[in-house]
């Protein structure tokens, strides 16, 4: 293979040297940041020797080698001095949107798993009394009451530690931020209402339970407000100093200047709506339908708390919550859409699991969070019907008589006025919600990658043993997924070779077969090995794992070592790379897979041991 030639045209087909800003590897592929990326023909790449395809994702332009990419990455730094930094132009390759969003569902996807079961509890304490089982008085409701309110009241506690993360921060000083934010004594003094001030500048009054935006905001100061110190602090000084000034300045700025910045932005919205509302009632809803998402994202709703939380039959909302009504259903539909659309049996879970909070209790913050404002293309979806089914309810005036989230089972709150007329509207906005989002949803997909081939079967002959075929056995537990509904094109589309992927449920990767290990990657999340029989396999634990450098993964062996079938490759703590926002679903790959007749999964097997047989060659 002449690399030089290959990586020459490479070069000069992603726009010479001068349009790239870094250039790293990691397993099996360049990974390219370029200054424009509309500069490159995709089909013209893919038609170079030694490439397998081409992918665009996180802000890198990714040609994918195979096994042997260090030999085109070696030849490739021989042609120009690139910057190995990865993250070098990443935000100016976004606009600020997708890295609003980007940042957004970055530090929210840890939290998902939190909002659900929080979600779900508050689905189970509206069912529950409806059916007699357990009545709203009891301790046990009272109590399971603030389990589901937990997650939600404490986001900004834990949108602290994963946003310091994301931004370099120092974790407990960001959690301790969040804590000052939402301290009983601040949250008395709200209460109270009485004028509040530190050091004489006058402190917003405002309730920062279940928000976003201002913690973000704060966390991201405090990068810079950490950095500032670390220069001037002596280091004899730094272990004491440093923390006390950065809490009493970042805690400072969140009372006075960041936080109230979204309550200062929610009265203006609020007096801009109100205002539109009293020209054109249906313009209002409707915009209140669509924005909805975005409004309660940021915490800017409760600028109308005097509107809706006083609402009766005596002073009926018509504003916000008829349209929380739209926006909740459209969120549980583009949700359950998702999951009916989606390869990604994760996502499929998630997705149906948020869905189900957001139609049955209103608990759209999973939805909103880990489906559709990642995914975009479905919040776009909700927002649509959100607006239409706005200027529906704006038309026919639709009251809701108390207040309740809405959600389907909370449609009760929308009975009275005279005859059934205002209960009939909401059960239409309702459906209407629903089948326009989950229409528009499936219209618009969520960017997945397509299935690349079919399913195959085992063959009898390979059942039978009757070809003699070489087996790789699982590497590690968990369950057995198809290798076409990995998140991640380059093995979807079996560019590298025939295979399956296993979603782990223990953190130990041991060889597969007795042989040799041809590669093991310096960050570690993948290695290379060689079966006695000939088997070339690729284990790639995660996805875009290479991110983490090493981090939470350690091995055991190293290039050129000898390994016998079971002996322990590498840890891996599932738990963390899973927390830190990445994929650990581990394709595994028969690189080799043009030297065999046919190589297969056992397709039948939804869970598998380090002792079971998961692929066959012939």
């Amino acid at each position: 293979m002449n690399y030089s030639e290959s990586v020459k045209e490479i070069l000069q087909e992603v726009g010479t040297k001068d349009n790239v800003q870094s250039v790293t590897h990691c397993m099996t592929r360049l990974r390219f940041v370029l200054k424009n990326e509309k500069l490159v023909d995709d089909a013209k790449v893919k038609k170079i020797p030694g490439v397998m395809g081409v992918m665009k994702k996180g802000g890198q332009y990714q040609v994918i080698m195979g096994n042997d990419v260090a030999n085109y990455y070696k030849a490739l730094t021989k042609l120009g001095n690139f910057s190995s930094d990865a993250s070098v132009g990443e935000k100016e390759k976004k606009n600020l949107f997708d890295a609003f969003v980007d940042v957004i569902s970055g530090c929210m996807s840890p939290l998902i798993p939190a909002l659900i079961g929080g979600g779900m509890i508050k689905v189970i304490l509206i069912l529950l009394p409806l059916l007699g089982w357990l009545n709203e008085s009891a301790q046990s409701y009272q109590i399971l009451a603030f389990f589901g309110d937990a997650p939600f009241y404490f986001m900004p506690v834990m949108l602290a530690y994963t946003a310091a993360q994301k931004f370099g921060v120092t974790p407990m000083l960001a959690v301790t931020i969040g804590g000052i934010m939402l301290h009983p004594n601040f949250t008395a003094m709200v209460d109270a209402g009485d004028p509040v001030s530190i050091f004489g500048l006058p402190i917003t009054l405002a309730t920062y339970s279940s928000s976003v935006i201002p913690i973000l905001l704060m966390v991201w100061l405090m990068k810079y407000i950490e950095g500032a110190f670390d220069k001037v602090i002596p280091t004899v000084l730094k272990s004491f100093l440093k923390p006390l000034l950065v809490i009493l300045i970042s805690g400072i700025l969140a009372l006075v200047v960041v936080g109230p910045l979204g309550t200062y932005a929610g009265q203006l919205l609020s007096t801009i709506i109100l205002w539109i509302q009293g020209k054109a009632g249906f313009l209002a809803l409707g915009i209140m339908g669509a924005l909805m998402p975005l409004i309660v994202m940021t915490g800017m709703h409760w600028a109308f708390a005097p509107i809706f939380l006083i609402a009766s039959v005596q002073n009926p909302d018509v504003l916000i919550l008829p349209a929380m009504l739209a926006a909740n259903i459209a969120q549980g539909a583009a949700c359950l859409a998702v999951s009916l659309k989606a390869k990604d049996k994760n996502l499929k879970t998630v997705s149906l699991a948020a869905g189900i909070s957001a139609l049955l209790a209103g608990v759209t913050e999973p939805a909103l969070y880990g489906v559709t404002l990642k995914y975009k293309k479905p919040l776009y979806a909700a927002m649509i019907a959100g607006g239409i089914c706005g200027v529906y309810m704006g038309f026919t005036g639709l009251e809701s008589y108390a207040f309740a989230v809405p959600s389907l089972v909370s449609l009760p709150q929308f009975i009275g006025g005279e005859g059934n007329g205002n209960i009939i509207n909401a059960v239409i906005v309702a459906i209407a919600s629903i089948i326009i989002t989950f229409v528009l949803t499936l219209v618009f997909g969520i960017d997945e990658e397509p299935d690349a081939t079919e399913r195959v079967s085992v063959p009898d002959s390979i059942e039978s043993g009757s070809h003699d075929p070489k087996r790789v056995f699982a590497p590690v537990k968990g369950q057995v997924i198809p290798l076409e509904e990995v998140n991640d094109s380059a093995f979807s589309a079996k560019m590298m070779g025939e295979g399956i992927a296993i979603l782990p449920e223990d953190n130990q990767i041991v060889a597969p077969f007795s042989g040799t290990v041809a590669a093991i990657f310096p960050t570690k999340h993948a290695i290379g090995l060689v079966s006695d029989s000939g088997i070339e396999l690729l284990i790639h634990v995660g996805i875009d794992t290479v991110e983490l450098d090493g981090k939470y993964f350690e091995s055991f062996v190293e290039a050129g070592d000898r390994v016998e079938k079971g002996q322990l490759l590498l840890t891996a703590d599932f738990a963390k790379i899973k927390a830190a926002g990445y994929d650990i679903i581990t394709p595994i790959v028969v690189t080799n897979s043009k030297d065999y007749i046919e190589v297969v999964a056992k397709e039948e097997m939804k869970n598998t041991t380090e002792n079971e047989p998961i692929i066959y060659a012939v």
